[in-house]
């Protein structure tokens, strides 16, 4: 099947679907030609990006296994972490904001969500949207997950203090914030993402692996935070076991990592770093 494409209204970027030419069923959605969704229609509960899988470790923790919850993401992409969702978890509710309208009906044409799966999206800026989320959601937010690009690089308007701020009274007692964040070489915008959620939250833990900690290379460091002690006695052992193995930062070792950081507001937030163009920001394997 040839590749499908369709250029976005709102930014202009180019969307473009490919199916794996082992794997029938196996897509990567690129826009602007970076990588930023994969979606296996026969396995949603598979996840192939990793940084996506340690997303879905949280999903899989914040509440016991199986049991319904309510998830809002913020960005959409091939909307893979709300097919996981109601994989796993059936009978969850589910809020999806993304700017790009017609990313969302170009994949919704070409990747059907599952049939049951309870998602309901809402189009617009996530910050605008984001302030405008039913009552309802006030404290009753089990995940919410922050995966917010355009092209290649995050907007800085959803990367300061303020931001986060109107995430926090969403979360229920015991619900996780998961944020993707990308950067290169010497980790500054990722330290200052750090300082800024530990700002705002009392509890803080990253993921990412060691060479990416040690500012070797362009990739994702996934962050989570709580107003809770996050329920990550399990998080190590799966983060060492996937296909590319990870390390949780957490305690002292998380406070030498964000030592110095600035925390981000609005006044100073900046996008994050644009990768070479060479660079992709995540693979799929297997």
């Amino acid at each position: 099947m040839p590749d499908l494409e369709r250029r976005l209204a709102v930014s202009g970027h180019l969307a473009r679907l490919e199916e794996s030419r082992q794997v029938t069923g196996s897509w990567t959605l690129y826009v602007d030609g970076t990588p930023q969704s994969h979606v296996e229609l026969d396995r949603p509960d598979w996840l192939g990006f990793e940084y996506v899988r340690r997303i879905g470790h949280a999903v899989d923790l914040v509440r016991p296994e199986g049991q319904p919850i309510t998830a809002v993401h913020l960005g959409g992409g091939a909307l893979t972490l709300p097919r996981y969702v109601a994989a796993t978890r059936p009978g969850s509710r589910q809020q999806v904001v993304e700017l790009e309208s017609d990313l969302v009906e170009f994949v919704r044409e070409h990747l059907p969500l599952p049939r049951g799966a309870q998602v309901r999206v809402r189009h617009g800026d996530a910050r605008e949207v984001l302030a405008k989320l039913p009552g309802g959601l006030d404290g009753a937010v089990d995940i919410a997950i922050v995966d917010i690009f355009s092209g290649a690089r995050t907007p800085a308007h959803v990367t300061s203090a303020e931001f986060y701020g109107l995430v926090s009274p969403r979360l229920a007692p015991g619900g996780i914030l998961a944020v993707n964040v990308a950067d290169g070489a010497g980790l500054g915008f990722a330290r200052s993402q750090a300082a800024t959620l530990a700002h705002v939250f009392g509890h803080l833990a990253i993921a990412a692996d060691t060479s990416m900690l040690k500012g070797r290379r362009f990739g994702n460091v996934v962050m989570y935070a709580s107003h809770d002690e996050l329920p990550f006695a399990g998080m190590p052992r799966r983060l060492a076991s996937d296909p590319a193995p990870a390390k949780l930062v957490d305690g002292e070792e998380l406070r030498r990592f964000i030592a110095g950081a600035p925390v981000v507001t609005d006044a100073t937030a900046v996008p994050s770093p644009p990768p070479a163009r060479s660079v992709f920001l995540s693979k799929p394997r297997g």
